[in-house]
């Protein structure tokens, strides 16, 4: 390929960093969401709780200090949004093979480094072992002369993916496109996923000796067998686990890595002591953190950045989103989103925590409560049926049954303020802004439109202040 095949629009967009190590990593990440039917970029669509580019990253982090090469194709801005600093960037403007896309990184990365390794960025079950495996053999293979070494894996359900021809000594001799097969070579189970390592130098010379395709595309596999031809043996290190080989192009593809890695994120945690009843009905971000010795039961979704602590029971059916949970909570049946609970706190069932819940200490919230941008101090007891918005409750107050904060007055939230050891009836309504003092108490359905000044008793509708030596009831 030549270098007046490069577009003149291919350009650089962010700086090549300081010394470069022995290796430079290229991700190919300019496709675009054809298949999966969305006006999404591929590689944007979310893989437990992560975007597909994410894993990818990762992975280039953990084998080499120098920012990823990631190529980029049309409408790029997205997804260079969400990569931001850690990558370095070059754009492949016209779709023309795998080949071409590696070509727009060559000005970049041309003399900077010993080694390139290539992968896509729709692989996201690739494991950093398998991707060492494949750098340890690259360095053999070069011992003995050879410019280029790849993964492999078998399987049953070839994909579309070429066939790999081997040597007797086990070198690889060619990689056969499915549609190029013969009968005898579609029988061949080791399959080509399209991950190489290569001598940098060689890589960048040899990228013009690759020829137009009847397709009008460049392929990299034909760098095989133009180093076969130099006599430069090719290795390929074989995967155990098919599944990391799985590229994703279709939402079922993105289904079927999602299964894949959820089994993965849960043998993980109860690897590291956290019991799941049935992992198979347990859903965990690979974004979640969960402490030693939590029982999750049946129909847990923890999601974002949620944080678990040790000896929590969560579940049956629970959902936790962005939520810091502390150590031996329970939470059944219940919704907790952007949300923290301290230690020994009791939720649900069927409760409800929205953006701004902080539920301190000892805290117990009943069925069919919600708490949104309000702390519940110490000790709270909010009984079931209640809503307590935009709230400050002081410690050990009782919330009786049916309470509510009515915090919207049709133009601005306003606060309400309880404070310490107080008693709120049942199916009072606290009319805010408004303070309940330390030690106060409402009636039974009250409507509380003013402040309660502490150890005094509100009653009635609206709420009037009783007199201090008359008990409630009389």
């Amino acid at each position: 390929m030549s270098d007046d095949l490069q577009p003149a629009s291919s350009r650089h967009l962010a700086a090549t960093p300081g010394p470069a190590p022995a290796l430079d990593i290229v991700i190919l990440a300019a496709g675009e969401s054809t298949r999966m039917q969305s006006q999404t970029p591929k590689v944007l669509h979310s893989l437990a709780g992560r975007p597909l580019i994410d894993y990818s990253l990762r992975l280039a982090e953990a084998l080499s200090p120098n920012p990823p090469v990631v190529v980029v194709g049309r409408n790029a801005e997205a997804l260079m949004a969400q990569i931001g600093p850690r990558a370095r960037y070059v754009h492949q403007e016209q779709r023309l093979g795998t080949g071409h896309a590696v070509l727009q990184a060559r000005a970049t990365l041309q003399g900077l480094s010993q080694t390139v390794l290539v992968f896509y960025a729709d692989m996201p079950l690739i494991t950093r072992e398998s991707m060492q495996a494949l750098l340890a053999l690259h360095v053999h293979n070069q011992a003995r002369g050879g410019v280029l070494t790849m993964l492999t894996f078998t399987g049953d359900n070839p994909r579309g993916f070429g066939r790999i021809v081997r040597s007797a000594a086990g070198d690889v001799l060619a990689i056969v496109e499915e549609a190029d097969c013969t009968p005898e070579q579609l029988k061949i189970v080791e399959l080509n996923p399209g991950l190489y390592c290569y001598d940098a130098d060689w890589l960048w010379r040899s990228l013009d000796e690759i020829r137009l395709s009847p397709k009008g595309e460049y392929y990299l596999t034909d760098l095989v067998a133009i180093a076969v031809n130099q006599g430069r043996p090719v290795s390929a290190h074989q995967v155990g686990d098919a599944r990391e080989m799985m590229g994703i192009n279709t939402r079922v593809h993105l289904a079927e890595a999602e299964a894949a890695l959820r089994e993965r994120i849960n043998r993980r945690w109860m690897e590291a002591g956290v019991t799941m009843i049935d992992p198979a009905a347990t859903y965990i971000d690979d974004t979640v953190e969960i402490g030693r010795d939590t029982l999750l039961l049946p129909g847990v979704h923890l999601h974002g950045q949620s944080r678990i602590g040790e000896e929590c029971c969560i579940g049956p059916d629970a959902s936790v989103i962005d939520t810091v949970i502390g150590r031996g909570c329970r939470v059944q049946r219940s919704v907790l989103e952007g949300s923290v609970l301290e230690d020994h706190v009791d939720v649900g069932p069927f409760a409800h925590l929205r953006q701004g819940a902080y539920l301190a200490t000892g805290v117990h919230m009943g069925n069919f409560g919600e708490v949104k941008n309000a702390r519940l101090g110490p000790g709270v007891k909010m009984g079931h049926f209640s809503y307590i918005g935009d709230a400050a409750i002081g410690q050990d107050v009782n919330i009786s049954a049916g309470v509510i904060t009515c915090n919207f007055d049709g133009v601005r939230k306003n606060q309400t303020i309880v404070g310490d050891h107080a008693f709120i009836g049942s199916d009072t309504m606290l009319v805010a802004p408004v303070t309940v003092g330390a030690g106060a108490r409402t009636g039974a359905g009250s409507v509380v439109t003013h402040d309660v000044p502490s150890g005094r008793l509100a009653v009635g509708v609206p709420a009037r202040l009783r007199p201090d030596h008359e008990p409630e009831g009389s």
